[in-house]
């Protein structure tokens, strides 16, 4: 029997992974696609979203063809869940023509690759390719990875340097082992700025590997899939800075929490509060859905940083609460201060 080609779609915190996969649903071109989301948290955004791009035909469908894996993140938990999630996919190989894997913006994609090769998953699954999201006017702005004139030139003047953060450390651990980057958001910089962060991603990946520039996540199928690279049997070729260590620790000050209410929001408000809540604590990320006043649609939230946006993806339906529900993503957060601030 033929073997499941398998995605991994691997990015740092609001790169656009998501909004990439959800374009990849809906315009998929007859493939039947399985997607398993690495949620980090208690509340499913992500997998939400994408059960609600409306390309499968029944909530069924939907639900057994797009898989939440919750129980942290998912290179610490192969075993647990993830292995059994494949094996139960693969017992459905001929009704699946290719798997997703978004994995948390924490996660290391080794560890992961490196469950392919278990008995288990090699007969009936292989990695096709790793594709790195990687959000350009992050990267421009320093965010993550520190300013990125100041980043080239110390780099070129001594490759030594070593000043990495766990998060920095994170990011290059991807791109070492992905087969395309996909250069999201590049419509928010200037072109001169764009060149710029091209150029130093190009420096950091291996040669063979390719930079595609994407906006709001409109990326056609074929550039994405069907890599054919068989990633688990070439990890050697792709070193990472964890590959002398038996097992990886993840920054435990990293953590996430939840704010539920069941009222509505004014979005101007509700983002001045965010923005203020964003001085106050180190936040990474913020997701979620709104309930807007006088507004049949439900409202999507996403944050980096202090960059907060918002649309309106889909109706309220009948016996759908109209909570607002919002992730937060930081270090050291604290539940009881993030609700002080937006209630």
């Amino acid at each position: 029997m033929h073997k499941i080609p398998v995605t991994v779609i691997t990015g740092f915190l609001g790169s656009g992974k998501t909004t990439a996969i959800r374009h990849l649903l809906q315009n998929n071109q007859g493939r039947r696609i399985a997607v398993l989301v690495n949620e980090f948290g208690e509340i499913g955004i992500d997998g939400e979203l994408l059960r609600d791009c409306q390309v499968c035909d029944d909530e069924e469908n939907a639900s057994s063809n797009i898989v939440e894996l919750t129980n942290g993140c998912l290179c610490c938990t192969v075993q647990e869940e993830f292995l059994p999630t494949m094996q139960e996919l693969l017992k459905r190989r001929e009704q699946i023509d290719c798997i997703l894997i978004e994995t948390s913006g924490l996660a290391l994609p080794k560890p992961l690759i490196q469950a392919f090769r278990w008995p288990e998953i090699r007969t009936g699954a292989t990695v096709d390719g790793v594709v790195a999201v990687v959000d350009c006017e992050a990267v421009a702005s320093g965010s993550f990875v520190g300013d990125i004139d100041a980043l080239m030139a110390q780099r070129q003047a001594d490759a030594s340097l070593d000043h990495e953060t766990p998060i920095e450390e994170l990011f290059e651990d991807q791109l070492a082992c992905a087969d395309m980057v996909l250069l999201t958001k590049v419509d928010r910089v200037d072109i001169s700025t764009h060149k710029k962060v091209q150029s130093w991603l190009q420096q950091e990946l291996r040669p063979s590997v390719k930079i595609v520039p994407c906006k709001g996540g409109e990326i056609n199928p074929e550039v994405l899939l069907g890599f054919n690279a068989a990633v688990e049997d070439n990890l050697e070729n792709r070193p990472s800075h964890h590959d002398a260590e038996e097992e990886h620790e993840h920054d435990d000050g990293i953590n996430s929490t939840y704010f539920i209410a069941d009222r509505e929001f004014d979005p101007e408000t509700l983002t001045k509060k965010l923005q203020l809540l964003v001085q106050q604590e180190e936040i990474y990320r913020i997701k979620g859905f709104v309930a807007v006043p006088k507004k049949p649609m439900r409202m999507v939230l996403q944050a980096v940083g202090d960059r907060i946006e918002y649309f309106y993806d889909r109706p309220w339906q009948p016996a759908e609460l109209r909570q607002t529900k919002l992730v937060f993503i930081g270090r050291e957060i604290d539940r009881d201060r993030i609700a002080a601030i937006i209630s």
